[in-house]
């Protein structure tokens, strides 16, 4: 099998798992943990906290600041990394960062008007 793939040319896929639906949901998990550490966390020792102070208000600090832009920047090694072929990639690469995005959506903490509640001290 592998070296009639060889013969046709065509590039085979090597995934990180048996099947491209766990490539994709495990690349989606790690990139939305990578890019909250980096862009909203402060991180062990609040070692990504102060490489954001570091970066300035420059484009690069306002890239670290943005879970969106980090989540796309950061999604180009892993798309590489799963895809099947280059129009694969280049379709992997927005899905993998807006799934993130909706990941990232959906654990915010969201707080509600009219609602207290009572903070201990």
């Amino acid at each position: 099998m592998l070296g009639a793939a060889l013969l046709e040319g065509k590039e085979m896929h090597h995934p990180i798992f048996a099947r491209q639906a766990e490539d994709f949901l495990v690349a989606t998990l790690c990139l939305w943990r990578v890019t909250h550490l980096i862009g909203v966390e402060e991180g062990p020792f609040r070692l990504t906290a102060r490489l954001r102070v570091r970066a300035g208000d420059g484009f690069f600090g306002g890239l670290l600041d943005c879970f969106y832009c980090l989540s796309v920047w950061f999604a180009i090694p892993l798309a590489l990394l799963i895809g099947d072929g280059w129009t694969q990639r280049l379709l992997l690469w927005p899905a993998l960062s807006g799934t993130a995005c909706l990941l990232e959506q959906g654990t915010k903490r969201i707080d509600l008007p009219g609602v207290f509640e009572e903070t201990k001290e």
